[in-house]
């Protein structure tokens, strides 16, 4: 079951990271990520209230509002990273991220092994044939700093979700609260901010709302998901199964916006792809 949990968190991960990279090509990161984590979190406050969870001891704090702190620079730079660059290359570099848990995971006691060992070297020689091309030329080099940035923060959330929801269901639930809590709170300034050089606008349409849902309810969803999964297996194991979203956000970006990669960034992608399921078969 905890397998199956975190391949669920890849699949609403891999469609709430292509929606919502969608909408940054028409609207104002801070708007996508500011709007998307508050209808996130609409939705989560009657569960924890009616799920008893309110009455959860207090350990989750902590680690929910630094992963709320870090989650939400993280995801407003790989937003960014997608509305500039190509999805099917950005999704997968931040999916590298997945190195952080793991090397937790191992220092924690897990025992390391050599498929791990090589996925971790795969995917990094993935990461530099997929780049390659955009580091010499096209997008320019900051779609991928900015990924890249994104998969240090995405790693760390990995981690500090795990924390949190240590202390039984009513955590997990409260951990994604407040990290939703923490996001908003620090989004509300970048709201205003990008309110007001827009004649205070921020450029969301009724009809780009269900997207936006569907891009936070996504997001929670998997970090629901990945949570629980947590508590039932290793979270090394657990954490590279839920890095396989940029599968999905791939095939999405190529059936839907007929996204074309170059040989050389195929080849990156997919090593970038392999070391995951390297590490996770580890």
């Amino acid at each position: 079951m905890p397998a199956l949990l975190a391949l669920l968190s890849s699949l609403l991960w891999g469609t709430a990271d292509f929606l919502g990279g969608v909408a940054t090509r028409r609207l104002p990161v801070p708007s996508v990520v500011g709007v998307s984590q508050l209808i996130a979190l609409v939705a989560l406050l009657p569960v924890a209230a009616l799920t008893g969870a309110l009455d959860t001891p207090t350990g989750y704090v902590v680690p929910g509002v630094l992963a709320g702190l870090v989650g939400t620079a993280a995801i407003g730079a790989f937003y960014q990273a997608l509305a500039t660059g190509t999805m099917g290359i950005v999704a997968p570099v931040a999916a590298l991220g997945v190195v952080l848990p793991v090397a937790f995971g191992l220092a924690r006691g897990d025992a390391p092994s050599v498929p791990q060992l090589l996925g971790i070297a795969v995917a990094v020689a993935g990461v530099v044939l997929a780049s390659g091309p955009e580091l010499s030329g096209g997008a320019g080099a900051r779609p991928l700093l900015l990924a890249l940035g994104a998969a240090a923060g995405f790693g760390v959330v990995f981690v500090l979700i795990a924390q949190g929801s240590r202390g039984g269901a009513g955590a997990v639930v409260m951990t994604l609260v407040t990290m939703r809590l923490t996001s908003v709170a620090a989004r509300g300034g970048l709201l205003v901010a990008t309110a007001r050089t827009r004649g205070w606008d921020l450029g969301v349409r009724r009809g780009d709302l269900p997207a936006l849902a569907a891009t936070g309810l996504g997001d929670v969803g998997a970090n629901a998901c990945f949570a629980v999964a947590t508590r039932g297996s290793l979270l090394s194991v657990v954490a590279v199964l839920g890095s396989l979203y940029p599968v999905v956000t791939v095939l999405l970006a190529r059936r839907l916006l007929a996204e074309r990669l170059r040989p050389v960034q195929i080849a990156g992608v997919g090593a970038a792809l392999l070391g995951v399921v390297l590490l996770a078969a580890g």
